[in-house]
């Protein structure tokens, strides 16, 4: 039964509907239907009224779907995304023109009937019974509005789409009820605006704001006569009246719009001829929808936000609720994107790779003690296109990005650092650090079980010169393998896994690093905003940020602007600032000297640390500034390619390394996104100097070879073992050394960015 009114009875309007649809010829009083054989009508009749009576009474509008800006830091737009390009305006920002135009050929007695126009069904019923089928329609606008609704609310579904625009008795008869209640609550002005709002113009515009803009590149309330007959002509048919693919029909088409509008008295006969004599006049602006669109090539982290939308439960408890809100729209996403860091990424990465390159460059900038990603951007543009990709290489799997991310070398090694270092390991700590020996065991692990290396396998330097006793700084500078594998087996793999834990470094599917010796040479797959993220807790003195992407967010619902809950950034201490500052002073030397020279930045103070993988699939360049953290990767997605004898960027390289390419782009990037700013600096700790310590005992001094310590040159032999030295680069050995079975549990065979990846300098 339906819903009674407090009148004890359906409305004066209500019965009159019921009755005209059960008495004019049944659910074909719609008149888009061609007429039933006259012995049918009986039946029908029937079925109306109880049908009629079975409706709810109100109808669920749902919101309009519109288009999403994404806005960076300081409210610039990045793109714009859309399931449909709509803008919802009200109707005193719709050209009278407008208003008058498609009132007139699409429903001229609107502002005269109710919700049906009985004149109108009988004229239909009469035309379409002399010609056997649907010659003419007499559904008013309010019933066309009440069509367009139900067809937005089937979305994209097509089974949806095709059963809200189904030509039967049964969708007729529901549009009448709902186009009754539709007259009864918003009036015609109302109506009029909602369904100038909702209506599809073709090529891709949905509403009058999208359409004006689309052909005319301007606002709906500022259309002439013959724009708005144009585009009150396309809605019959958008495909038949596209003016942008057939001129002719839509000239025809705009000309009938015209007459009508003279006919009816909403223009001169003169102003009438006068338009039809106008050329059709387009301004047409191509649509901008999606990533592809974005700004200073922010495609990658414009894609980074959608999947932040689309999976984090604090945009909603499901990914199909998450899905339906994003797909409506009308969001205004405030992003942390520095327009400034984000050029200077954009214009490092152009300078230094090009995107037809056999390899690719990946940047990720994160802001210390905030989390917020300042700057995202890869080589290789945002796209399917030839040398193009939509995989986002500076994030997770979780969040658009490679599988399993990529081996991270030498530059691992500052976790198991400070992992000693809060263990109470001083940072004149010294091992034997042999050129070669067999990998120590057994080591203790958090489980109690230690790991033993049962192969009895060894591991060697990069270097034969690389002969120890080592303390920290100098080990470090010259990522001497043997002494951080001691180090491991001195602390323990707990201490290091509890540190990467802190730090929140994972592998790029987001699973925890496996617990084996073969993590502090870097191994495993890790994404570059892991691993800007992790470097940033140096830069604030022990204190990680997890990263975000989005400020703030509202929608636009009706004419209201909703605020959204959004991510926030958790701070967390990882190391006490002693350790923090401990490392900051080790790593600092990195890029004042020796193979990260090239990285270095003269204005400021900055710290990082290089690093390349077995056969040189991959290079690193990780740093920071104490306000500004960024990880730059080169390399291949597929991990197939060895960057030996390889020209990138349109220089040619023997061997590439974590100071060759890596180190210019960190370095060029982050100055442009520092310049004009603070600069900062470190609280720097004391460390004595192991050579004068050397020079001291003479027992101890085993001879190193003609390593270095990397003053001699930019290329010296400083950082993952490459210390050969020489101001022109000098002959870097190739990263030979293999691991044993089991030391690497679960390794791939490095073709997914998975595989053993010895850390090297």
């Amino acid at each position: 039964m339906p819903k009674k009114r407090s009148g004890g009875g359906l409305s004066p309007t209500q019965q009159a509907a019921k009755f005209l649809g059960v008495s004019v010829l049944a659910g074909a009083v719609m008149a888009g239907i061609a007429l039933p054989a006259v012995g049918a009508l009986g039946l029908a009749a029937k079925g109306t009224v109880e049908s009629f009576d079975e409706l709810p009474v109100n109808m669920k509008t749902p919101p309009l779907s519109q288009r999403t800006t994404i806005l960076d830091a300081d409210g610039g737009p990045i793109a714009t995304v859309y399931s449909r390009d709509r803008t919802v305006v009200d109707l005193k920002d719709v050209s009278p023109y407008m208003q008058k135009a498609i009132v007139a050929i699409e429903d001229s007695r609107f502002y005269q009937h109710g919700a049906i126009d009985l004149k109108g069904v009988l004229r239909a019923l009469n035309r379409n019974a002399q010609t056997g089928g649907v010659a003419e329609g007499a559904s008013t606008l309010t019933q066309q509005y009440v069509k367009n609704v139900f067809v937005e609310e089937a979305g994209d579904d097509p089974t949806k789409v095709a059963q809200a625009t189904q030509q039967t008795i049964g969708r007729k008869i529901r549009e009448l009820k709902y186009a009754i209640q539709v007259e009864e609550e918003l009036g015609k002005k109302k109506i009029l605006e909602n369904y100038l709002n909702i209506t599809f113009f073709g090529q891709q515009a949905y509403g009058i704001e999208a359409a004006a803009r689309r052909y005319f590149s301007k606002s709906a309330k500022d259309l002439n006569i013959p724009e708005s007959a144009l585009l009150a002509g396309i809605v019959q048919s958008p495909s038949r009246y596209d003016p942008v693919n057939d001129e002719t029909e839509a000239i025809k088409r705009r000309n009938v719009v015209l007459e009508r509008m003279a006919e009816v008295g909403d223009i001169s006969a003169s102003e009438a001829e006068q338009a039809q004599r106008a050329p059709l006049g387009l301004k047409v602006s191509q649509p901008k929808n999606g990533c592809i669109t974005a700004v200073s090539g922010a495609g990658f982290f414009c894609d980074y936000v959608r999947e932040v939308f689309l999976n984090d439960p604090v945009f909603g408890k499901t990914k199909k609720d998450r899905a339906r809100i994003w797909n409506q729209g009308g969001l205004t996403i405030r992003t942390t994107l520095d327009p400034q860091a984000q050029q200077s990424v954009q214009d490092s990465v152009q300078q230094h790779v090009n995107k037809s390159d056999s390899v690719a460059a990946a940047v990720t900038l994160v802001e210390p003690g905030t989390g917020k990603i300042l700057g995202m951007g890869q080589s290789k543009p945002y796209g399917n296109g030839k040398n193009e990709t939509e995989i986002n290489y500076s994030a997770g799997s979780d969040r658009g990005g490679s599988t399993y991310g990529f081996p991270t070398g030498s530059t691992f090694k500052p976790f198991v650092a400070a992992a000693a270092l809060e263990e109470g390991r001083p940072p004149t700590q010294e091992y034997a650090s042999p050129y070669e020996m067999p990998y120590p065991d057994p080591v203790r692990t958090c489980s109690g079980k230690p790991w033993m290396n049962t192969s009895g396998a060894t591991v060697p330097n990069e270097d034969k010169s690389e002969v120890g006793p080592y303390r920290l700084k100098e080990a470090m500078a010259k990522s001497v393998n043997t002494y951080f594998v001691q180090m491991v087996a001195d602390i323990g793999l707990c201490p290091v896994m509890k540190m990467t834990d802190a730090l929140q470094v994972v592998q790029g599917n987001g699973e925890r690093l496996p617990e084996v010796p073969a993590i502090s040479l870097g191994s495993k797959g890790v994404s570059p905003l892991t691993m800007a993220s992790a470097y940033a807790a140096f830069a604030s003195r022990g204190m990680y940020c997890t990263p975000i992407a989005i400020e703030s967010i509202t929608q636009k619902v009706g004419d209201r602007q909703n605020s959204l809950e959004v991510p926030k950034s958790t701070c967390s201490r990882a190391m006490s600032e002693k350790t923090a500052d401990t490392v900051n002073t080790l790593l600092r030397g990195v890029v004042d000297s020796g193979t990260g020279q090239k990285a270095g930045l003269t204005d400021r103070d900055n710290a990082g640390k290089t690093g390349t993988t077995d056969e040189r699939k991959n290079a690193w360049f990780v740093g920071y500034t104490p306000n500004l953290s960024g990880a730059v990767w080169v390399g291949s997605a597929t991990q197939q390619v060895k960057m030996v004898n390889i020209s990138i960027g349109g220089s040619w390289h023997d061997k590439v390394y974590g100071g060759s390419v890596p180190g210019p782009i960190w370095r060029d990037a982050m100055a442009g996104a520092l310049s004009g700013k603070d600069s900062g600096s470190f609280d720097l700790v004391d460390i004595p100097d192991p050579e004068k310590d050397r020079e001291k005992d003479e027992d101890r001094d085993r001879g190193r070879g003609n390593g270095g310590d990397g003053d001699n040159g930019d290329n010296g032999g400083f950082v993952g073992g490459l210390s050969n030295g020489g101001g022109d680069g000098g002959a870097y050995p190739t990263p030979t050394f293999s691991l044993p079975e089991n030391w690497i549990e679960g390794q791939g065979n490095g073709g997914n960015g998975n595989g053993n990846g010895g850390g090297r300098g």
